[in-house]
């Protein structure tokens, strides 16, 4: 059987911290990737360009933050969510398997916060596993509608039998998530909450890893002021064993 090892990580942009003292975390945040030793890295709040934060920061990284944190041999996908004044963010996913294809879908449900999904399908050991980063709204009712959009994109851009995995952000942690991606087929494996949110006091659970075709296995978060330094959200890690589609 094919185990598979998937982290889902908020960043924060890379930045923590507000005005004179910011700082860069940028760089710890790569060594961090590297630590989750994980096959499946899928992340939120990813900047592709900020032309004021490489104003700002002396060591502000070349490439786009995507391609930055993606671990040696890695393929790095990224998707913009959103485009601000000074650049733009969006979801991103490291694999350390062959990426065949990926797509956007924008799920904005309102002008003030530009959301979107990243799917993106990879090869392993001959299956096709699609992924699928989020990162939904603050507002409880424009989460309940996207929660909707997600599941009709599943339903609609993903055969039926093949395995999923759907992680990322979720800014909640009930059954507005649960209900939506059981009529998908997708479940957390009935494991355990582990709160993420804040990184500081973790009190709830924001990030989740839902999965269709996969058996649950164990999963955890980091802890400690190292990991609180580096983001306002705590990394969520979680093994699963890929299902014999042909059991």
């Amino acid at each position: 059987m094919t185990r598979i090892r998937v982290a889902t990580y908020n960043i924060h942009k890379g930045v923590q911290g507000l005005g004179p003292n910011r700082r860069l975390e940028i760089h710890n945040l790569g060594l961090a990737v590297e630590q989750f030793d994980a096959d499946i890295v899928c992340l939120q709040e990813v900047r592709k360009i900020h032309n004021r934060g490489a104003t700002y920061f002396e060591h502000w990284p070349q490439q786009p933050q995507a391609d930055y944190l993606a671990p040696e041999g890695y393929h790095a996908v990224y998707r913009t969510n959103a485009v601000t004044r000074h650049g733009e963010h969006g979801n991103a996913m490291l694999s350390r398997w062959p990426v065949l294809g990926h797509q956007h879908e924008d799920m904005s449900d309102h002008r003030f916060e530009q959301r979107g999904l990243l799917h993106a399908e990879v090869e392993v050991d001959g299956h096709h596993i699609h992924v699928v980063v989020v990162h939904l709204g603050l507002i409880r009712g424009s989460r309940v509608r996207q929660m909707a959009q997600l599941a009709r994109y599943i339903a609609r851009d993903i055969p039926q039998h093949d395995p999923v995995i759907v992680a990322g952000d979720f800014n909640d942690w009930g059954a507005i998530l649960t209900r939506p991606m059981a009529t998908v087929g997708l479940h957390a494996g009935g494991l355990p909450q582990t709160s993420t949110f804040p990184a500081r006091l973790p009190i709830v659970q924001f990030d989740h890893v839902f999965v269709r075709g996969m058996t649950p296995l164990s999963h955890h978060v980091p802890r400690g002021r190292i990991w609180w330094r580096m983001s306002d959200h705590l990394p969520l890690i979680a093994e699963f064993e890929l299902m014999d589609q042909h059991g």
